[in-house]
């Protein structure tokens, strides 16, 4: 299994998981909390997809669809035993912020791999790691996270640069991705307790 499938099933599991708490946060009904799910946790690699000219990856694996359904069935059953609002806990914030990471990577690696230059490996980490989670905002009638929360859509421009600036050297390996991964985990985490925000216009 390559670096790029590692990325894009961790990051797949980590939002099927935060799209669940959004469903439950949204009091949506059991097809809602699937398509809030399976639109967070596929949609970004999806667009991704279309966007370099592959086949969506969740089309021609099974991996990803079974792999969200697991992680529905998980919750489902960790919610009948503790009926708290989920969106504040750690738990949310750590699985979207792992979701983010890991999109954010398998973005840029797939726009290394399709020959893209700079700026659009960058967009595309960026697409791949909001879109999902903006399709299901929108669905939802949310203003998306990426346009009000901390630093979230800059994380996943730092982390595709990060990739870039490594490959361009020839230096990059699967060490120094999970390098990249773990610190920019480490700096999403930081910015969300310790609210930080890009600057505001009022």
């Amino acid at each position: 299994m390559s670096i790029l499938e590692i990325a894009d099933i961790v990051g797949i599991a980590a939002f099927a998981l935060s799209g669940f708490w959004v469903a439950v946060e949204e009091k949506l009904d059991l097809l809602g909390v699937f398509i809030a799910s399976f639109l967070t946790a596929l949609g970004g690699g999806i667009i991704r997809d279309v966007i370099v000219g592959r086949l969506p990856y969740s089309f021609i694996h099974s991996i990803p669809s079974l792999l969200v359904i697991l992680v529905i069935l998980i919750a489902f059953l960790l919610r009948l035993k503790d009926n708290k609002d989920f969106q504040n806990r750690s738990i949310f914030i750590l699985s979207d912020s792992m979701g983010l990471v890991s999109f954010s990577i398998s973005g840029a690696l797939v726009g290394l791999e399709s020959g893209l230059e700079f700026f659009g490996v960058i967009l595309l980490s960026l697409i791949t790691a909001v879109g999902g989670g903006v399709l299901r905002d929108i669905l939802l009638n949310r203003v998306p996270l990426i346009l009000k929360s901390d630093i979230y859509g800059s994380i996943a421009i730092i982390t595709g640069s990060i990739i870039y600036i490594f490959d361009l050297f020839n230096l990059l390996s699967n060490f120094i991705i999970i390098s990249v991964f773990i610190l920019s985990l480490l700096l999403r985490l930081t910015a969300y307790y310790k609210n930080w925000h890009l600057p505001k216009v009022y």
